[in-house]
């Protein structure tokens, strides 16, 4: 018998490193199926299909690519036996640099990833100014750090420690009744200048 959905993601990360499974993710319709598994979705390749505007045949291509690398796999079927749903392969999904990686695959994958945050960021942002500006818990802020190695990877083990406090474990199906979704960005990159440090 299969593990329920949220038991088999239960706190795993996937780390691809491999330059074929990087690769595999370097695709901005996979990038959209990715991000609503990995929120809590289990999905069939036609409602996935409906979110990235593709064919379902289309689709069930893509997850199956995906499923190769364990990035996605096939949830228990309904009990009418018709069309089986996906779900995530595990409960986070993280690009790391292994010895088969290329610089080439390592930059296809992050322009998909980039592609989708900022499709995202943009609708989001979007849809927050024009409906509710002045929603609770709603924050946009840039600033600059000027931080050591050691401190820059601290903040990140920090801030990961503190968003795992607040996920609890929680997805689109398993939340509190008055929880609405909440998209979270975090991003911390050397800054790049044209004029001196």
């Amino acid at each position: 018998m299969a593990e329920t959905p949220d038991a088999a993601t239960e706190r795993t990360t996937l780390t691809l490193t491999g330059s074929r499974a990087i690769r595999a993710i370097a695709h901005e319709a996979r990038q959209q199926v990715i991000d609503e598994l990995y929120s809590g979705s289990v999905l069939t390749a036609t409602e996935a299909a409906r979110i990235c505007g593709l064919s379902p045949s289309a689709m069930s291509y893509h997850l199956r690519a995906l499923e190769k690398w364990g990035i996605v796999v096939r949830d228990q079927g309904s009990d009418d036996g018709r069309e089986r749903p996906w779900r995530a392969g595990a409960h986070r999904l993280q690009i790391g640099r292994g010895d088969g990686a290329s610089g080439t695959s390592m930059r296809q994958a992050a322009n998909a990833v980039i592609s989708s945050v900022m499709a995202g960021l943009n609708n989001g942002v979007d849809a927050w100014l024009e409906n509710d500006p002045t929603a609770k818990g709603a924050s946009l802020s840039h600033g600059r750090l000027y931080l050591t190695d050691e401190e820059a990877a601290a903040l990140n083990s920090d801030l990961d420690a503190l968003v795992r406090r607040y996920d609890a474990g929680r997805t689109s199906r398993n939340k509190p009744v008055d929880a609405s979704p909440r998209d979270q960005y975090w991003l911390l990159f050397p800054h790049v200048s044209r004029r001196g440090r």
